[in-house]
């Protein structure tokens, strides 16, 4: 009461009505405590133990703002690749791909290309005669340079890569003007990309020599964040392309919440001795007994099963579900993708087919939870789902663009090469506090990402250091809020206020020591004592023996606990409540009194729990 309903209480209010009415409206103000006087009181703050947030959606990172800090990083100098392929991505403009072109060792033969057609088929007559119409001569045509000229007979059936050969040039002869000409007609053609094909061997022209071997290496330059190999356009990564809480960072299927109900096989097949045309899905029900559209649906789609995997007809459709191969089940549940099926609908008139695709047993089941208002089939469906992590994002909230931006550490104990040493935002928040540190002791980054993240990788760096301090290695900063004890929610606004810096203030604590481990004590102290030497008063309601023999100055309430106390019976120093007579925690702290560990425990009874994972 002393603490928090009077310290703290008269703190704030005195802080809240030194602000104008304009302002107070929008705080909220606590009753005046029943004091007589209070004198020499700074604003005050309390950091209770209370759960941090029930909001899902907050999370360690969240509440430290060490995820702010993150987003902007990776926005600002993280390398994007390609959300389908993990290629990485990078946009130059004219001037930088000039400027690398020409940085070449003077005599080097290379060549600048167009890609113009990627592993597609047909013959390409029309493409081949426009580009002689423009100028032309040569184009490299799966790897092998070729003439225009020439009557160039490609097999339709077979998939073909085809590269204009914009200019050929040596490093160090010839104008700069030149090279930035073929440049600009390469991006052109090449819809925001350029192939650079510098020759292997002195003497040789880049392309293939007689045996089919390459004499050249390539390097490809893109004027657009775009992947040449799928052809994905992105944008420019941003803030907000890291948060899970914006629609264009969050992965949609979870809705950035990194968790969904999602159906359990085992709990969908009910019986999985009878078939599907008997009943085996019991949410589905008997095939045969379905509507007439749903059915042909379904055995469509059988059919198309049974054609692909080469199983007899109405294999599928009426074996047993225990029977069915895994690979049958999965198309049958989890879909068929893209793949083309043509699906007979049969009436009086004859056979009317029409094509389409086939989604699957549980996607239906998904979209029919999601559309329904009627709480009692919603009750149903969740009989056979489970609240699980989103298998889409794995967990991680964030879509596939915002996953495959990646920062490299220079940090050996993360690997030897830099691909081991590369990470994304989602595998940092997964990391414990501790190896988020270690992360990012050194980042690799190039002379302008230094300046541009110098005052971000501080902050980051500080407010790691901070929760360390606090005892709080072993959490992540993808931590779920909700799921923090009372404990950690303390020691984590703890660290939060030791990094804001804040001077003449009264901090008022209520047993920051609770579950903690020992061996952590000591950095909580130390963390008590930085927030006091930055010029503020730490106010602790504790009952710690190595917390109380810290502190500067102890009151000890008595003489009973709650109602049987309210009394102050000792102030002072440590040694003063130590001397003090009517103190019972000072005759516990001089070793006058002890609590004796008992020589036998209790019988362990037959009884267990058991925690599954």
């Amino acid at each position: 009461s002393l603490a928090f309903d009077t310290l703290y209480a008269e703190g704030q209010r005195r802080y809240v009505e030194s602000l104008s009415s304009y302002a107070r409206q929008f705080l909220g103000q606590l009753p005046k405590p029943d004091v007589d006087r209070v004198s020499g009181l700074a604003p005050s703050i309390s950091i209770q133990q209370k759960s941090a947030s029930r909001n899902p959606r907050s999370t360690v990172g969240t509440i430290t703002e060490i995820q702010d800090y993150l987003r902007v990083l990776f926005a600002r100098v993280g390398r994007p690749g390609c959300a389908r392929c993990g290629r990485e991505i990078q946009a130059q403009t004219t001037e930088q791909i000039v400027e690398s072109i020409g940085g070449l060792p003077t005599g080097t033969r290379f060549s600048i290309l167009a890609p113009l057609i990627q592993q597609q088929k047909g013959e390409y007559r029309d493409l081949f005669d426009d580009l002689l119409k423009q100028g032309f001569v040569r184009a490299r045509v799966d790897g092998e340079i070729v003439s225009l000229t020439d009557n160039l007979g490609l097999d339709r059936q077979m998939r073909h890569t085809i590269e204009l050969v914009i200019d050929r040039l040596s490093a160090g002869r010839g104008g700069r003007s030149r090279l930035a000409e073929a440049v600009q007609t390469a991006l052109r053609l090449g819809a925001g990309t350029l192939l650079l094909a510098v020759a292997t061997n002195a003497g040789t022209v880049p392309g293939q020599d007689s045996a089919g071997t390459s004499t050249s290496t390539d390097k490809l330059y893109s004027s657009l964040y775009a992947c040449p190999d799928c052809g994905i356009s992105y944008e420019p990564p941003t803030p907000q392309l890291f948060s899970f809480n914006s629609p264009m960072g969050m992965c949609l299927d979870c809705n950035g919440l990194g968790r969904r109900h999602e159906f359990l096989p085992d709990q969908l097949v009910t019986q999985p001795g009878k078939s599907l045309w008997t009943g085996a899905i019991g949410l589905l029900g008997a095939v045969r007994r379905i509507g007439r559209w749903r059915r042909h649906i379904y055995q469509g789609a059988a059919a198309a099963i049974e054609a692909d995997l080469q199983l007899e007809p109405d294999a599928v459709m009426k074996t047993p579900w225990k029977d069915l191969c895994e690979e049958s089940r999965r198309l049958i549940l989890h879909g068929t993708g893209d793949r083309h099926i043509t699906f007979s609908w049969r009436y009086r008139g004859g056979v009317w087919k029409h094509g389409g695709t086939f989604a699957g047993v549980i996607p239906k089941l998904l979209e029919s939870y999601h559309k329904t208002n009627n709480p009692m089939r919603r009750r149903q469906l969740e009989k056979a789902m489970q609240f699980t992590d989103c298998s889409t994002c794995r967990g991680t909230r964030l879509n596939q663009q915002a996953q495959a931006v990646t920062i490299t550490t220079a940090n050996n104990h993360f690997g030897r090469t830099t691909a081991r040493r590369r990470r994304s935002l989602p595998e940092v928040c997964g990391m414990s506090i501790g190896e988020a540190a270690a992360f990012f002791e050194d980042i690799e980054l190039d002379s302008t990402g230094q300046l541009i993240a110098v005052d971000v990788l501080k902050e980051i760096r500080a407010r790691l250091g901070f929760l360390l301090r606090c005892g709080l290695d072993y959490l992540a900063l993808d931590r779920s809020a909700p799921t923090l004890s009372g404990g950690e929610t303390q020691r984590i606004r703890l660290a939060g206020q030791i990094g804001s810096g804040l001077v003449g203030v009264v901090y008022v604590l209520d047993e920051p020591s609770i579950g903690l481990h020992p061996r952590d004590n000591q950095l909580l102290l130390e963390s008590l004592a930085d927030l006091r030497d930055q010029g503020n008063t730490v106010i602790v309601v504790e009952h710690d023996e190595e917390t109380i023999r810290a502190a500067d100055h102890v009151v000890d309430f008595g003489p009973g606990p709650g109602i049987r106390g309210g009394r102050v019976v000792a102030e002072g120093s440590v040694r003063e409540v130590e001397t003090n007579r009517h103190s019972v925690t000072g005759r516990y702290l001089s070793g006058v009194d002890s609590i004796p560990v008992p020589q036998e425990r209790r019988a362990i009874g037959k009884d267990r729990l058991t925690v599954k994972a």
